[in-house]
């Protein structure tokens, strides 16, 4: 049975009804969504546009959406993630695909999926044997919402007392601290971290830790 995941989105294949779930990490309220496999032979009889999921070429996601939009004005979504991540650059905003490899289009199988399946970008329709995957609206319209019009979600960065994080410059850089208070109107926290065996508390600039 063919299972795979992508930034929480969780892939089952079992007869003709299958899940999506864990819709939590993306505050998407609905944990569990159903979605069902049809058959080509079915799907060329109906006129009627249904939401696919579509394979695509690696790190060109949101590229291959852009190209059906503007090539056949095919709806599509593929929203991304934008997260903070420590490089030896120090911490440098990134933006990568939600489900990288996938993205979601609509239109009708019978006159366009050639069109669909040949664009720049596509690598095919997601099937489960010889069945496709087509998603209910409401699943989509949850993935919108998040996304916005923009189709980013900024991960929550927000600093917490407790948090362990990891300061990222000065003379303290690398050192893994636990923050025991937050300063925000000077955009300062208070952490504790243990040196040369002694337990001290320190204020450092917010902007110079990252989550551990």
């Amino acid at each position: 049975m063919p299972t795979g995941k992508r930034s929480g989105l969780l892939f089952h294949a079992k007869k003709s009804y299958n899940y999506f779930n864990d819709f939590s990490e993306l505050g998407i309220a609905n944990p569990v969504v159903v979605y069902v496999t049809q058959s080509p032979p079915l799907l060329a009889l109906l006129d009627e546009p249904f939401w696919f999921c579509l394979k695509a070429q690696p790190k060109r996601e949101h590229l291959a959406a852009t190209a059906l939009r503007r090539q056949f004005h095919i709806e599509c979504v593929s929203p991304r993630l934008r997260f903070r991540k420590l490089t030896r650059r120090g911490p440098v905003w990134f933006v990568e695909a939600m489900f990288p490899g996938y993205l979601f289009a609509k239109f009708v199988y019978s006159t366009q999926h050639r069109s669909v399946e040949s664009a720049n970008g596509v690598r095919g329709i997601v099937r489960f044997g010889q069945h496709l995957a087509t998603l209910p609206e409401n699943t989509v319209l949850a993935l919108q919402t998040r996304a916005g019009a923009e189709e980013v979600v900024t991960i929550d960065s927000s600093l917490k007392i407790g948090q362990p994080v990891h300061i990222v410059e000065g003379p303290f850089q690398g050192l893994e601290v636990v923050i025991t208070q937050v300063l925000p109107a000077r955009e300062r926290i208070r952490v504790l971290l243990e040196f040369l065996g002694r337990s001290m508390e320190m204020e450092v600039p917010a902007q110079k830790v990252l989550p551990a």
